[in-house]
């Protein structure tokens, strides 16, 4: 083959989709049993749900592009009525992005967002690691810079909520630089979190997964599943990815997989010491879903949007995801730490018991539920995206995507823009395609 590419994410189906467009033998190989990655589309009560990425956003320009290209519409996440927060042990609602907390507390998080955003001017995209801030930041956490700034206990609470659903984890484990820069990739704060205008603004009434199928089914058996890629060979002008049912040799590979799991792959001759580290040293965070759903969505009845947040796990966010003519169903993102460990029927419970708490008794009795853990999966475990601790980028950043000896890297970890998001995923892809269509040519 001209190519083959490791993992049959968005990042790798699209790599392969744009080098067969211009020419090129192509063959990708995944180690599950099905495409997608962290996107992975099933069922509750009928309705179509997603266990992992789920929405997109107006800026999201590229992954909106493949969806219309392969024939996947969206539809608006729903925002009509009135938002609740659980905080300090009351249920109040709200109507914006940041949740009505009294005047010191608002001033106090308009404050650490300027110093948040002005900071993100002196860190670029492609290399943070040259910014003349980027030492300063890379040695500490997003929590160690918080209270280094003398947030409020309601900021650093909120900032917490965002670390969980955007990196799978703690303030105090993922880098200040990391976060600066992450942040600065969406396009701010508000792009980041906002439902209207923002990253959440739309969803896929039939689910991420399916431009994912539809793109593999248009390679056709290029893709080819179970296929654990343990080892790499290259070098005398090729590269042969093996797995226990054969190899396949290419003249190029694109390794589109999560850096930290790139050391289950054994590379001969051996990479650079810095490769290695650098996926020691990016791991991915964790973060679980529970969805529930009823014969109708009754919160709308009662003028909420679905939308809410609270400082109690282990639901911490919420947003309605029913379709236009199926049951009423709530989202839940929830604490991996708490939610993980339990059995099946207690984090059924737990989950029900935060829904209760924000939406009333009758969220206690759904006609469906589900919930998926992304760290307890035995293949490729971990998710949404990494949770770079301080010292990563600083150090190994550089490594991140410069390709060697013929070996290509893509996956949304990768990506300039919308790192993190499908959107990222799918621009990672294409620069991959575009490095490996002229490492090809030359």
């Amino acid at each position: 083959m001209d190519v083959v590419v490791v993992g049959a994410g968005f990042a790798g189906l699209t790599a392969a989709r744009e080098l067969d467009r211009r020419g090129h033998d192509v063959v990708v190989l995944e180690g599950r049993d099905r495409v997608g990655g962290r996107s992975h589309t099933t069922t509750i009560a009928g309705a179509p749900i997603d266990l992992g990425a789920t929405f997109v956003g107006p800026t999201q320009t590229e992954v909106n592009k493949l969806a219309a290209d392969v024939g996947c519409p969206t539809v608006p996440t729903y925002t009509q009525g009135r938002n609740l927060i659980r905080w300090r042990g009351r249920v109040r609602a709200y109507r914006s992005t940041i949740p009505k907390l009294s005047m010191i507390e608002l001033v106090d998080v308009s404050r650490i967002q300027w110093r948040f955003e002005r900071l993100s001017k002196h860190v670029p995209l492609a290399d943070p690691w040259t910014a003349s801030v980027a030492p300063k930041l890379d040695a500490i956490t997003l929590d160690g810079w918080l209270r280094s700034v003398h947030a409020g206990a309601s900021t650093r609470d909120l900032m917490a909520i965002m670390a969980r659903v955007t990196w799978g984890c703690e303030p105090d484990e993922v880098s200040m630089l990391h976060a600066v820069r992450y942040v600065k990739a969406a396009g701010g704060i508000g792009p980041m979190l906002d439902v209207k205008g923002g990253a959440q603004q739309d969803r896929f009434p039939d689910g991420t997964q399916p431009i994912a199928l539809r793109v593999a089914d248009a390679l056709g058996d290029r893709v080819r599943l179970g296929r654990i890629v343990t080892r790499v060979t290259h070098g005398d002008g090729g590269v042969t990815a093996h797995t226990d049912a054969g190899a396949v040799r290419a003249r190029a590979a694109v390794i589109a997989i999560p850096p930290q799991h790139r050391s289950a792959i054994t590379f001969e001759p051996g990479l650079p010491d810095d490769y290695r580290r650098l996926a020691e040293h990016w791991p991915l965070g964790n973060l679980s879903k529970a969805y529930a759903a009823y014969d109708t969505p009754f919160w709308r009845a009662a003028g909420c949007s679905g939308e809410a947040l609270s400082d109690e796990g282990p639901v911490f966010i919420t947003f309605d995801v029913s379709p236009d003519d199926g049951p009423g169903v709530l989202l839940g993102f929830t604490d991996s730490r708490t939610f993980d460990p339990l059995p099946p029927a207690e984090r059924r419970t737990k989950a029900l018991e935060s829904f209760a708490g924000l939406f009333g008794e009758r969220a206690r009795e759904p006609i469906d539920y589900v919930d998926h853990c992304w760290g307890a999966e035995e293949f490729a475990p971990g998710g949404p995206t990494a949770a770079v601790p301080p010292g990563s980028w600083t150090r190994y950043g550089r490594w991140l995507r410069t390709p060697i000896d013929g070996i290509f890297w893509a996956g949304t970890e990768t990506a300039d823009a919308w790192t993190g998001f499908l959107d990222g995923a799918v621009r990672s892809g294409q620069r991959a395609a575009g490095e490996v269509a002229d490492f090809l040519k030359s």
